[in-house]
């Protein structure tokens, strides 16, 4: 591992991380004109952060810096893929890993494997659903669109908040920090679509100690030491492919899990910069048409740089 990997990780064993989220997000929700402005010209400037795509570009009209943050785009901005089984990303991110589940293993890096009992709050009978399934790891640098849609057409059934640490998600953290998605804390919500069960985390990190959903509001802060679960079945709360159902503050991380047989041509992808509504992948290997149609194939460069 290079030097300066170490130089990023070790100091985040001994920083007090919650408090420091906590600072962060009273910062980004500063409503002084001259500060909040500042702020967004300068992490614009800093992130290459494109804001063409929104639906208000005059950043003096945000109230504060999240709401610039988590900003909203033109329809057009991010068009969803058609067809009821083509799944598609939920965000705009760097796919860092996808690959099969190996019984119950998921891998991190290299070394770090960690387990979908763990990553899902600790629930066997649950995890059991994911044995052999697939998995996809998204990660949101700080110059991405940060809300959070549906993959494809389904009902919440449940979300459970699972208390955690706050490491970053960067790739230097990844590689060092053992079972880090299963270590930080997250949302883990439960869907089941016309093909079957699947789940959506959102891992929480260092700064984006807040995070939201469109059906319960902020979830954190303030932070709880204890696992919290809300339930939905009855409440029959259907979210159609590329629907909105929540927001990052900051940079993160999303990870997918599907059952056995969603995702057949998933395969493995690294590196890949995806834009939500982009297919992820087809139910069967597209054919030239079905590339050559898709409104959101795009190869724009992305850095995978951030927080």
């Amino acid at each position: 591992m290079p030097l300066m990997d170490y130089v990023k990780v070790v100091p985040q064993y001994l920083i007090p991380k919650h408090l420091l989220s906590q600072a962060m997000h009273r910062f980004m929700h500063i409503q002084v004109g001259w500060i909040k402005n500042n702020t967004i010209k300068g992490l614009t400037k800093l992130y290459n952060i494109d804001i063409t795509d929104a639906q208000e570009q005059d950043i003096e009209k945000y109230p504060h810096f999240n709401a610039f943050f988590t900003r909203a785009l033109t329809p057009e901005a991010r068009p969803i893929h058609p067809g009821d089984a083509v799944w598609v990303s939920p965000v705009d991110g760097v796919i860092s890993q996808s690959a099969p589940i190996k019984g119950n293993q998921l891998i991190q890096a290299k070394c770090h494997d960690y387990t979908t009992e763990a990553l899902v709050g600790g629930d066997i009978s649950y995890a059991q659903k994911f044995k052999e399934g697939d998995f996809a790891v998204i990660y949101l640098s700080p110059r991405d669109y940060h809300r959070i849609h549906t993959p494809i057409s389904a009902q919440l059934l449940s979300m459970t908040y699972v208390p955690g640490d706050l490491f970053a998600v960067n790739p230097a953290t990844v590689n060092l920090v053992p079972g880090l998605f299963a270590r930080n804390e997250r949302l883990v919500l439960r869907f089941k679509s016309a093909q079957g069960d699947f789940c959506l985390i959102m891992v929480g990190a260092i700064f984006v100690g807040s995070m939201e959903t469109v059906f319960q509001g902020k979830i954190t802060p303030p932070y709880s030491a204890t696992i919290q679960h809300w339930d939905y079945q009855d409440q029959n709360l259907v979210f159609e492919k590329g629907e909105e159902i929540g927001r990052f503050n900051m940079g993160s991380t999303v990870v997918l899990l599907t059952q056995n047989g969603q995702f057949p041509e998933l395969g493995q992808q690294t590196e890949r910069f995806i834009k939500m509504g982009e297919a992820f992948c087809f139910p069967t290997p597209p054919s030239a048409d079905e590339i050559e149609e898709d409104p959101t194939n795009d190869d724009d460069e992305h850095a995978v740089g951030g927080l």
